[in-house]
């Protein structure tokens, strides 16, 4: 008899082990429920509030907060890729303006010299036709005719001669100084045009070639050996 009530309290004793300690924390459902993830904000505030309804207000003003900055992100990138694109739309407008700037400028150009070429090769026949003449025949009335129709034709695209005047001053962006002489022009001036220039437009294309003077050579005292 005694035998059997030992063995029930071992028996029983061994249940109470397995189980939880007398005044231990149990697991609790809700506690397990809660680190699960939840469906949405609506869900986790609704579960928050079971425990703390002013901490589940914060948390659905945590929610709509995050929402509200979440589609400021989604129209922000938005935006970028809208901006993105009308950039690189305007950098290929921008590169095919240039090619067609640059087509317009090559055929104005090709026209321009086409024009030129045109009026010039006139000059070219009146020349050959004065070497056509007979020998001995006076060929100078033709050669300034001819002269004249190249300068007509000068002028029409706007260039001129550059020929300095003696006694004027040096322009180095326009005269090309080639030896000091002795002349009777003021010192540092030009003395004589060597060759002349020519500008088109205010562009000079041509210096114009010339002496600059020194100042008159020694003269004699001749007023004092008069006066003795």
């Amino acid at each position: 008899m005694s035998d059997e009530s030992a063995e029930g309290r071992t028996t029983a004793t061994t249940a109470d082990d397995d189980g939880p300690p007398d005044g231990g924390d149990a697991a609790e459902p809700d506690e397990i429920d809660g680190d699960a993830e939840y469906e949405d904000d609506a869900d986790l505030a609704a579960r928050v509030e079971e425990y703390d309804a002013d901490l589940a207000a914060e948390v659905a003003d945590l929610a709509s907060r995050r929402a509200e900055l979440e589609s400021e992100l989604d129209a922000k990138a938005e935006r970028v890729d809208e901006l993105e694109n009308a950039l690189a739309r305007s950098k290929a407008d921008f590169k095919n303006y240039k090619k067609r700037a640059k087509r317009r400028e090559e055929e104005i150009r090709e026209r321009a010299t086409e024009d030129f070429v045109g009026r010039i090769v006139s000059v070219r026949d009146n020349l050959v036709r004065a070497l056509d003449q007979e020998e001995g025949a006076d060929i100078r009335p033709g050669v300034e005719s001819t002269v004249e129709e190249f300068d007509r034709i000068l002028a029409e695209e706007n260039v001129t001669e550059i020929v300095p005047e003696p006694g004027s001053d040096i322009d180095p962006t326009r005269h090309e100084v080639l030896m000091r002489v002795d002349a009777d022009q003021p010192e540092g001036t030009v003395a004589e045009v060597y060759r002349p220039g020519y500008e088109m437009a205010g562009s000079v294309l041509r210096e114009a070639q010339v002496t600059v003077s020194e100042g008159a050579s020694g003269g004699g005292d001749g007023g004092n050996d008069a006066g003795s």
